[in-house]
């Protein structure tokens, strides 16, 4: 008998909401945290009907409270570093986090919330500023930016689409590709926006300026600088699953290197399931997250139930 019906690697809103509905369904959960949150520089979030403007971290720990809760639940804090099969399920090693003891147990299945990885343009001091005058959710904090002088910051080739987006909250919007040129936004793209009051500036960034109230503008290698109270950047994100290489090549990802999964969360490989950021299309608002792997608890139940139904068949007594 393994150790956990589940183990879910993941503490966030995905990880959670999952482990809340497959405790409620009397399954042993295992929540395994790395307390390492990719919106750890947000200091409010948006959009969670009842928690609209709560702190990330006050929600995850609100979580984490009401699955303890439980008696058949544990979160613990520990980084997974590997997961591989083990006879009919899957064998979980993590290391302890936050003085947190390590982790080697057995699941029956497992269930990927570990979100991404992000990677910021190479401006100089913009984590100064990331999280209070610039973000990278439109949805999230657009209200809070509304009216504003915006800046649209990033280097991949879907930028133009972040600045169309932008005009929803604001009509001031200065796009900035920091040096990636057409391959950021093509020359198409550039007359388009252009043609509806957008500047897009293709010089590379020195600096971000301003105080601590906040941005006040940015600085380019031309000497310029370009007033704005706010704006909008276009990280690069990575799934990190490192720990799932001994499952080897089995596992189905996408270009993006995404977890591919059905409409409830099966992976290709049996017993295994991801939600949240960790699949296509990759970052999604907290509530979207959380509602995604809340129906992939229920398609670990259904599996769970199919398998008890199979295992009283005359035929399969005894085998399962």
């Amino acid at each position: 008998m393994s150790d956990w019906d589940v183990v879910v690697v993941g503490g966030g809103p995905a990880g959670l909401s999952a482990a809340l509905n497959l405790v409620r369904a009397r399954l042993r959960v295992l929540v395994l945290d790395s307390n390492r949150p990719r919106h750890s520089a947000t200091l409010v979030s948006h959009g969670f009907l009842t928690r609209d403007g709560i702190a990330p971290h006050e929600l995850r720990a609100l979580g984490r409270a009401e699955v303890d809760g439980y008696d058949e639940a544990q979160v613990a804090f520990a980084l997974v570093t590997s997961i591989e099969r083990d006879d009919d399920g899957f064998r979980v090693r993590a290391t302890g986090v936050r003085g947190a003891p390590d982790q080697d147990v057995t699941a029956t299945h497992v269930l990927v919330t570990s979100g991404l990885a992000e990677t910021l343009p190479d401006v100089t001091n913009m984590r100064a500023y990331y999280g209070t005058s610039l973000h990278s959710c439109l949805t999230c904090d657009g209200y809070e930016k509304a009216g504003e002088a915006l800046a649209v910051i990033g280097e991949t080739d879907d930028l133009a689409d972040v600045a169309w987006r932008t005009l929803q909250w604001t009509d001031d919007v200065v796009v900035f590709t920091n040096g990636a040129g057409v391959d950021a936004v093509s020359e198409t793209d550039r007359e388009d926006l252009e043609a509806a009051g957008v500047r897009v500036e293709h010089a590379p960034i020195v600096s971000l300026d301003g105080d601590r109230s906040g941005l006040t503008g940015v600085t380019l290698d031309t000497g310029e600088t370009v007033p704005r109270s706010g704006g909008f950047v276009r990280p690069r994100w990575e799934a990190t699953l490192a720990y799932l290489e001994p499952i080897g090549t089995e596992l189905a990802r996408d270009d993006l290197g995404l977890v591919r999964t059905d409409a409830v969360g099966r992976t290709s490989v049996p017993g295994l399931y991801a939600a949240g950021d960790v699949t296509p299309p990759g970052p999604q608002q907290l509530v979207v997250a959380a509602g995604h792997a809340a129906a992939v608890a229920g398609g670990i139940l259904t599996d769970v139930t199919a398998a008890r139904r199979r295992a009283s068949m005359p035929e399969n007594a005894g085998l399962v």
